[in-house]
């Protein structure tokens, strides 16, 4: 795979991700590595979840399922939170997280375990400026590294203070908001504040022979 293709085909990589995160992440995604892999870029599959993917034995039926067959991938990377509300108590830290999706799965090198410390909503904070434009409020943001603000409170649920008090005077959104937050933003700016944002960057570019961000 010296050019990042197998048998001249792009790299088939199956995207495991909560169905709310595939459709406000993925094209802002795809925009960062269609800049960083050219000529390399690969097929980005996404199986999207009504929350959180699957967890132990299920997650690795899934996992084998996805590749092998005809039209399997070629490396499944999943992504889970691990802050889902009533779910909140599975994982205690994303290390946790990934810890034991690799435990479920095995230690298949196509497989890819990924966390977002505590929510999704932890890679919007770097764009606070711009919380605060659509939010219309100018409320301070939460102190400290965005993956590490507080598990009591995750970054999903400051942004939807700010939005609730703000102008706006409406409920944060996901599906409609966090697409509208990293409208034309840059998505380094997020990769380089939060390390599991940018460790699942880094298994996208290194499967494409990219590289690595340091």
């Amino acid at each position: 795979m010296a050019d990042g293709t197998y048998g001249g085909q792009s790299v088939k990589i199956t995207l495991m991700v909560e169905g709310k995160t595939e459709r406000v992440f993925l094209p802002h995604l795809r925009n960062y590595l269609q800049q960083h892999l050219a000529g390399r870029m690969p097929t980005l599959d996404p199986a999207p979840y009504d929350g959180r993917i699957p967890t132990g034995d299920k997650l690795a039926r899934t996992v084998q399922r996805l590749l092998s067959g005809r039209f399997a991938s070629d490396h499944v990377i999943a992504l889970t939170d691990v802050y889902t509300g009533r779910n909140s108590g599975d994982f205690r830290d994303a290390a946790d997280a990934k810890l034991k999706m690799r435990q479920w799965v095995g230690n298949d090198p196509r497989f890819h375990p990924h966390a977002a410390q505590y929510d999704f909503e932890a890679w919007l904070l770097p764009y606070w400026s711009r919380i605060q434009e659509l939010a219309g409020h100018n409320r301070t943001r939460p102190n400290g590294s965005p993956e590490q603000v507080n598990h009591t409170n995750p970054p999903s649920y400051h942004i939807r203070q700010i939005f609730r008090n703000g102008n706006c005077r409406d409920d944060y959104v996901k599906p409609r908001d966090a697409g509208r937050i990293l409208q034309d933003q840059d998505l380094s700016l997020a990769i380089n504040q939060c390390n599991e944002l940018k460790a699942l960057i880094n298994s996208i570019l290194e499967v494409c022979d990219g590289e690595p961000i340091p």
